[in-house]
C-alpha cells in the first residue's frame, strides 16, 4: 500500500477508473487520503446489481434500493463539477425514474462524452429530453425498455457523436429520422430489435462507416440510403421492398435473411402453377431480396447465413456480378438448400477464398452443378469457372457425403491451391467409431496424392498433420 500512496492523485484515479464505482468506492477505508479520492475518477459504472450483490433477496428489502440511489446521489455530489468522461448505469425496477433522469441530466452538465444507459423499467421510462443535446457527447448506448418520446425537429444536436447503439429502444413516428438529423458526424450505428412505427424506415446518413440491424421483424419497406458505408451487418425478414440500396462504397457485409418454413417452402416450388394468392405474394416477397443484393455488389467481403441462400434461389436470374469480391463465407445448414449456391460462384469471377461453414445441406435438384448431391452430366459446371484459390471447410464431421464433396471439389475447382479442413469441435462426429478417424487420414493423404492442392486436416485448433503431393 506505501507503493501505491507514493503515486500521484491523477494516477490513482486512472486505477480506480478501472473498477466499478461500487468497488472504487470501497478503497475510501484504506486511509484519510483515499477517503474521496474515488470520487475524482473520471468513469463511474452505476450497476444496482453489483451494489446488491451478493446477498440473495437483497433488492426486496426494505430501503436497500433507497441506500442505491443516496450512493449514486452522494458520489455526483462529491464530484461537484468536475469533468466525466464515460457514466455508465444499470438499473431495474425499484430505482426510482427521477433519479436516474438527474443523474443523466447532472454528468451532461459536466461535459461527459460516453454515456451508456441499460434501464430495465418495462418501456415505463422516457428519456430526457436533454439526452439529445450535448456538445461533447461521443458515443451513446440505450439499451433495455427504453421509451424515446418527445423528440421534435430541431430537438436533437448531437455535433460529435460517433457511436449510436439502440437496443430494445421504442421510437415513435419519425423520431428516429430526427435522430439521425441531429447526428451529422455519426460513424457506427447500431439497431438491435428497436420498436418504431410506421413499418416503411430509412437509414440515411452520409458519415456512416459500420451499420448493424437485428429486429426478426418484417418491414414494408426498408431503404438504405448510406453511401459512404463500409460495412453492413444484416439480420431481418425480407422487406416488401428495398427502394433504395445506396451502398456503393461498401467492403464488407454480413447477410442473414430470415424465413418461415413455409416461405422456404414457396422457395424451392416458385413455378407451382397452383400456388394460392398469399403464397404467391410470399414469392414475389422474397424476390425483392435482388434489389439488396445488388445494392451490394460492390463488397470484396460477404458472409451469408442457410437462410439467405435459399432466398436467393429466387434471385438467380437478377443474381448481380460481384465484381470486387474476392472472399465469399456460406453458412450451410442440414435442413437448407444450395440452390442459389451455381450461379454465386460464377458471379463472383474474382474470388480467392471460399469458406464452408459445414457442407451438409438439403439436397435439391437444382444445387448439382455445384456439388455432387445428384448425379449429373455437368455436376461441377460452376466450380470449373470459378478462380478460387483457398477453400476453407469448417465444422468437418468426417461423413462418407462430405468426404465424396471434398474429393468433387479438389477436381472441379481448377485453381485451387490450398484447403484446409477443421473438423467439428461442438457436434457430433464420426471420428469416435473404430477406425474412422484412421480412414479420414488416409483420404487426406490420397487427396494430395490425387491433386496439386495443399490439404490440411485441422483438429481442435491444432495442425494434426500436414500432407503435401512431396509426400
Amino acid at each position: 500500500m506505501d507503493l501505491l500512496s507514493s503515486l500521484p492523485d491523477e494516477v490513482l484515479c486512472h486505477i480506480l477508473s478501472f473498477f466499478t464505482t461500487k468497488e472504487a468506492a470501497l478503497t475510501s477505508v484504506l486511509s484519510k487520503r483515499w477517503r474521496n479520492l474515488f470520487a475524482l475518477v473520471l468513469n463511474l459504472d452505476i450497476d444496482d446489481s453489483t451494489f446488491l450483490y451478493p446477498e440473495e433477496g437483497k433488492r426486496k428489502r426494505e430501503g436497500v434500493l433507497q441506500s442505491f440511489m443516496d450512493f449514486v446521489d452522494r458520489v455526483l455530489a462529491l464530484q461537484g463539477n468536475s469533468h466525466i468522461k464515460k457514466f455508465s448505469v444499470m438499473c431495474g425496477t425499484g430505482v426510482e425514474p427521477g433519479h436516474v433522469s438527474r443523474w443523466i441530466c447532472n454528468v451532461q452538465q459536466r461535459g461527459v462524452s460516453e454515456l451508456d444507459l441499460t434501464i430495465c423499467f418495462g418501456y415505463n421510462y422516457f428519456l430526457p429530453p436533454q439526452v439529445f443535446i450535448s456538445k461533447t457527447l461521443v458515443e451513446l448506448i440505450l439499451m433495455s425498455e427504453i421509451r424515446i418520446d418527445g423528440l421534435v425537429e430541431g430537438g436533437v444536436f448531437l455535433p460529435v457523436l460517433k457511436t449510436l447503439l439502440l437496443e430494445l429502444v421504442e421510437f415513435r413516428p419519425d423520431q428516429f429520422q430526427m435522430l439521425l438529423r441531429g447526428c451529422p458526424v455519426v460513424e457506427r450505428l447500431e439497431l438491435v430489435y428497436v420498436e418504431w412505427v410506421p413499418w416503411d424506415e430509412t437509414v440515411s446518413s452520409e458519415s456512416l462507416k459500420f451499420l448493424k440491424i437485428k429486429y426478426q421483424s418484417s418491414f414494408r419497406s426498408f431503404s438504405f440510403d448510406t453511401p459512404n458505408l463500409v460495412a453492413l451487418d444484416y439480420s431481418e425478414y425480407v422487406a416488401g421492398d428495398y427502394p433504395v440500396v445506396n451502398l456503393e462504397n461498401l467492403v464488407i457485409a454480413r447477410i442473414n435473411l430470415l424465413v418461415t418454413a413455409d416461405q422456404i417452402k414457396r422457395a424451392r416450388e416458385p413455378d407451382n402453377d397452383l400456388l394460392e394468392d398469399h403464397e404467391e405474394d410470399v414469392v414475389l416477397r422474397l424476390g425483392n431480396a435482388k434489389k439488396l443484393m445488388s445494392g451490394i455488389r460492390n463488397v470484396t467481403k460477404l458472409f451469408l447465413s442457410p437462410t439467405t441462400l435459399e432466398v436467393l434461389s429466387l434471385c438467380c436470374v437478377a443474381m448481380p456480378l460481384f465484381n470486387n469480391l474476392t472472399f465469399l463465407a456460406i453458412l450451410s445448414h442440414v435442413d437448407l438448400g444450395w440452390q442459389a449456391m451455381p450461379v454465386l460462384l460464377k458471379n463472383c469471377p474474382h474470388m480467392e477464398t471460399l469458406v464452408l461453414w459445414g457442407l451438409l445441406h438439403c439436397e435439391t435438384d437444382k444445387c448439382g452443378d455445384a456439388c455432387d448431391c445428384i448425379s449429373r452430366e455437368d455436376k461441377g459446371r460452376s466450380l470449373i469457372s470459378c478462380p478460387v484459390e483457398k477453400l476453407h471447410i469448417k465444422r468437418f464431421r468426417g461423413t462418407t457425403r462430405e468426404l465424396k464433396m471434398i474429393k468433387h471439389f479438389l477436381y472441379s475447382f481448377p485453381c485451387l491451391k490450398k484447403m484446409e479442413i477443421h473438423a467439428e469441435e461442438n457436434g457430433p462426429t464420426t471420428f469416435e467409431l473404430p477406425g474412422m478417424y484412421e480412414h479420414v487420414v488416409e483420404q487426406m493423404i490420397l487427396y494430395n496424392e490425387l491433386s496439386s492442392c495443399d490439404v490440411q486436416f485441422m483438429v481442435c485448433d491444432s495442425l494434426y498433420r500436414k500432407w503435401t503431393t512431396a509426400q
